[in-house]
């Protein structure tokens, strides 16, 4: 799956529509940004960080499989190497 087939639109109160194709339909997934998130991984750019925890998030399970909700708090600590990933990529 290419990194540029990934559509993100902003929801307002730090929530993002991810919509990502998949080989039967189109996976719609928001993701919630949180400022402390924000701070740990010394951003202040959320869309970027949404597009990166997905291309993440690929790498862990197909897309398919994508809940209709992520928080990255969950992400956070649910993967031990995410805030790695996201600090050295």
């Amino acid at each position: 799956m290419a990194d540029d087939d990934i559509e993100i639109d902003a929801q307002g109160d730090n929530t993002y529509l991810v919509v990502q194709p998949s080989e039967l339909e189109d996976v719609r997934t928001f993701v919630t940004v949180t400022p402390e998130v924000m701070d740990r991984l010394a951003s202040d750019d959320e869309e970027d960080v949404v597009r990166r925890t997905v291309l993440f998030l690929r790498r862990h399970q197909e897309v398919a499989d994508f809940p209709e909700v992520i928080d990255l708090d969950d992400v956070v600590s649910s993967y031990d190497d995410y805030l790695e990933a996201m600090t050295t990529d």
